[in-house]
């Protein structure tokens, strides 16, 4: 029988309600909640095929399902039983406790775990064991936003909502690509532009990105020069009189500091700065200033960077300048990256805070935190974060690390360090619910965790809102809940370091989690006592703060002006503007930013099993300005070197106008599980991250990875391989787990999938000398080309080979090209993966090419009909639509640019289903005849 379950989206922070159908232990399908107030029944591209992703054959094949430990490292795991899996967890973590005391361990856990994840975690670390060595991975995400919002309104509390956008007569929007990375406020934020033409929306961002193609006004401001830009736009509202005097002096404290900082920041000075006409920048202060309602919205191009809170706060500083805030429609909106960074800030569960946003530093809270647990002290001792932790353990001072859902091996910047770290600890347990992700292949102990649509707790969106998690199915194999496992050894630990005493950890459900952690809020900023899972159940999601004898929970902050500081003044936060850590130099010329694409998540342990969401993006590539290219003669898609002072890695260039002069784009997913590459010593390192640097903001610890300094050199491989195959939907996976490998033997090499209705991989590689023989039927043997029925031809002289196998399965007149490698000569590989992945209708059928696929070259065969000799890529992916069809189809289409989209929908479907595709179908529009 089906059966569904309201739950949330387990993505981006927006925080969507899900609607999972199932049957059996079988998750079938998922739409978007039609009830839930972060989406009203909405889903991007991610969100409607998670039920894809956990599918049978995919969970089979990528789920850590029972406990595994290796006995040397990067050895084969042997499976063992949960009992002897914590016995021995417990035991090494009490050595290492014994030996060199409890800050030799760091935790690392995660933005993707429930609030009840987090909290018995934090307790684990800061309550039992303690050490506060406790961070997660929204310390590369949000920590930044967390500070700005601290230093200047007093807690770490976004003051406005999804609905004021609504009502917003002035978006500013800067450092997010919103469009991409939060693709369901996209869409409300167009709505809102059409249903009020005269709303304005500025869009601050070194790239012209799809939110860009939005803005009344767009400023391309040189990376990492915000704070500049912020100075001078408030340099121009007190120049102009924009500011608001009764509300700064009734309000606020601190201004006539800042008044000074900005004095010096004239727009000449601004737009010489950051790359700006200054004419605009007088624009964007006056609309700022004079709309009578203006927010901002911001993420990562604020957050991960050395001036991350001087960049929030400096925003801020205009919010309270001009009195936008604490109003319908305004206010300083920070956009969480992950599904429960604000839940995990809520409990605490970072190595500066403690529960219910309380401080580290604070004894006062400390001895609240105490009480609250039972425990005789929280230790006073700063905890590690993210970089100093790995650091830390890359030097030999934290000899055990236990990681929870995230996956440092790919995320973290100064990937070197970090591999040395996962090296040198003399214990690593990764908690996981995939086995797949590359920090896996450090672990000594790997525990099976439960996941999306498994997993019962709650999360916090963006706009403070909290929604229940529910779970569809049971957990498969012995996968076991986060804050189950975390529970169980805790109470292991305490019969040592507790003897007789009662457990700390007495939790009977989820539910029971929350309502310790619940109490924890009483009289805080988040107070949420007047909430429940009943509650909750009965009346859906709610916004904090919801107190005892509350109706409702608070949409919009600090309406009455009065802010959650000791005087009840909100403080301006006068910060200089300092450059980036990595400045260009002649050595390295270039910027390397990083950022999302628009159908993965994150290291893609999820979103990269689905060969369908690769149709948007195919791999990995670096994108420059055409006219850096044509000065380095770099062709399109021709391999380039780039490197920083920390490692280098080949890959594809991609010509992108939409990027300034010497700035180069990559996206943040990229990891050695789909890109080999090489540390600044050439050991085997591969992925974006093996270039990034470690460089923090010294408030809030978190890296720059928004920006590198690299150089970008021509590379001359001769040789090179491209292998595609269909393959077995039971195996496709376990194929790709045997390549990787094999990756890091090449100079170049990527590996990534492909399809829609079915999945291949795709095999890229370039080298400086022709691959051994052996090593190639390796590859062939592993994509199923090794058949005795297979095509071959090989020149072992030359370093030549090419192999295709065709399916005559249905028709013994007609065959599918089934899959190809080709090896040395690889110039016909453009026109036989469309022949693959298009599978070239009946009336050319792949037997008609029996000689031309064995003959060297790069022409197509006359037979193949002209439209397929190139792949063209995909806008619209819920109805897979080409950018050749749209344009196709814009030649005969005349009118408004509106009235073009209106024709598209209507005749192709594109942009009718999530419309995350919607941005980029009017970019192509706007540039159509």
């Amino acid at each position: 029988m089906l059966k569904h379950t309201r739950s949330t989206c387990p993505y981006c922070g927006v925080g969507c309600g899900v609607v999972i159908e199932s049957q059996g232990q079988h998750i079938t399908g998922v739409r978007g909640d039609p009830d839930h107030p972060a989406n009203w029944g909405r889903l991007c591209t991610k969100g409607a095929t998670l039920a894809l992703t956990a599918s049978p054959h995919i969970q089979q094949q990528t789920r850590l399902l029972q406990p595994q430990m290796r006995t040397q490292r990067q050895g084969a795991t042997q499976a063992i039983s949960w009992e002897q899996a914590l016995d021995l967890a417990s035991h090494k973590l009490l050595d290492v406790v014994q030996r060199h005391g409890p800050d030799a361990l760091g935790f690392y856990v995660s933005g993707q775990l429930l609030t009840e994840d987090y909290y018995v975690f934090n307790k684990l670390a800061k309550g039992l064991l303690g050490t506060n060595n406790i961070d997660t991975n929204s310390r590369l995400c949000m920590s930044s936003a967390v500070a700005g919002y601290k230093l200047t309104l007093g807690a770490d509390a976004p003051p406005a909502c999804y609905e004021d956008v609504d009502h917003a007569q002035c978006l500013f929007i800067v450092g997010s690509n919103t469009a991409w990375a939060h693709p369901i406020l996209f869409r409300r934020i167009e709505e809102a532009k059409a249903a009020r033409p005269d709303l304005k929306m500025v869009v601050a961002d070194p790239r012209r990105t799809e939110t860009a193609g939005l803005a009344d006004l767009f400023l391309p401001l040189q990376p990492g020069t915000d704070v500049a830009l912020f100075h001078g736009l408030l340099h121009i509202m007190l120049w102009e009189g924009w500011t608001q005097p009764d509300f700064i002096a009734q309000h606020t404290s601190g201004f006539e500091a800042l008044k000074t900082l900005v004095r010096d920041f004239t727009p000449d000075k601004v737009a010489d700065i950051c790359g700006l006409r200054k004419e605009d920048v007088f624009t964007a202060a006056q609309w700022f200033a004079t709309s009578p309602a203006t927010l901002s919205l911001y993420c990562q191009g604020l957050n991960q960077s050395t001036s991350g809170t001087a960049k929030n706060a400096a925003l801020i500083n205009l919010h309270l300048a001009t009195g936008q805030i604490g109003k319908l429609g305004a206010g300083p909106f920070s956009l969480t990256g992950q599904p429960n960074a604000m839940g995990g800030r809520e409990v605490g569960g970072m190595a500066n805070l403690l529960s219910a946003h309380r401080d580290l530093a604070n004894p006062k809270h400390r001895a609240e935190v105490a009480a609250l647990w039972g425990v005789g002290h929280v230790p006073e001792q700063p905890g590690k974060t993210a970089v100093d932790m790995f650091e830390a353990a890359a030097d030999g001072q934290i000899k055990a690390l236990w990681i929870a859902c995230t996956n440092p091996a790919q995320s973290m910047p100064h990937q070197s360090t970090v591999r040395r770290a996962l090296e040198r600890a003399e214990w690593v347990v990764v908690q996981e619910a995939f086995a797949s992700t590359a920090t896996c292949a450090y672990a000594d102990l790997l525990l099976p965790a439960t996941t999306w649509g498994e997993k019962e707790g709650t999360v916090t969106n963006s706009e403070r809102r909290i929604s229940r998690v529910r779970a569809a199915i049971e957990p498969p194999g012995q996968a076991r809940h986060d804050w189950h496992i975390a529970v169980q050894l805790a109470q292991r630990l305490e019969q040592h370091l507790r003897p007789g005493q009662p457990s700390l950890f007495q939790y009977s459900s989820a539910e029971s989690v929350w309502l310790e952690h619940r109490e924890s809020t009483r009289g805080r900023d988040l107070d949420i006592t007047g909430l429940s899972y009943e509650l909750l159940e009965q009346q859906g999601p709610q916004q904090w703060p919801f107190a005892s004898g509350s109706t409702q929970g608070t949409a919009r902050l600090y309406q009455d002006g009065v802010f959650p500081t000791p005087d009840g003044r909100a403080r301006f936060a006068a910060m200089p503007y300092v450059a980036v850590a990595e400045k260009r130099e002649p050595k390295y010329p270039f910027s390397l930013n990083t950022g999302r694409l628009r159908d993965h998540w994150h290291g893609m342990s999820r979103t990269g099993v689905l060969g369908r969401l690769f149709g948007h993006v195919p791999e990995p590539v670096i994108q420059m300005h055409p006219q850096d290219m044509a000065r380095r003669n770099f062709k399109e898609g021709s391999l380039v070197r780039v490197s920083s002072k920390r490692g280098s890695l080949v890959v594809p260039v991609q010509a992108s106008a939409e990027l300034g002069l010497s700035q180069t784009f990559m996206a943040m997913h990229w990891g050695s599980e789909y890109l080999s590459g090489q540390d600044a010593q050439g050991m085997p390192l591969g992925g974006v991250n093996a270039l990034t640097s470690p460089e923090v903001c010294p408030s809030s610890h978190q890296p720059e990875l928004k920006h590198a300094a690299i150089k970008v050199e021509a590379i001359d491989l001769p040789w090179s391989l491209m292998a595609m195959a269909w393959l077995p939907s039971s195996s496709v996976w376990q194929v790709q787990s045997q390549l990787r490998p094999l990756m890091s033997r090449f100079d170049f090499a990527s590996c990534v999938p492909f399809g829609r209705e079915r999945t291949g991989l795709m095999l890229r590689v370039g080298n400086a000398q022709a691959a051994d023989a052996v090593l190639i039927d390796e590859i062939e043997q592993a994509l199923g080309l090794a058949s005795s029925t297979a095509l071959r031809y090989v020149d072992p002289q030359r370093g030549q080979r090419r192999c295709a196998q065709l399916d005559t399965s249905l028709d013994s007149n007609s065959s599918m090209l089934q899959g190809f490698l080709l090896a040395g000569d690889t110039q016909s590989a453009t026109w036989m993966s469309t022949m693959l992945t298009q599978q070239i209708p009946a009336q050319v059928p792949a037997q008609t090419f029996r000689r031309q696929l064995l003959m060297p070259g790069g022409s197509p065969p006359a037979a193949m009909p002209e439209s397929m000799h190139l792949a063209s890529q995909q806008i619209c992916n819920c109805l897979d639509v080409s950018a050749s069809a749209i344009k196709e189809h814009l030649v005969s289409c005349k009118g408004s640019p509106q009235d073009r989209l209106t024709s598209l929908q209507q005749q192709l479907g594109c942009g009718t289903q999530c419309g995350s595709c919607v941005p980029e179908i009017k970019r192509l529009i706007s540039i159509s005849p």
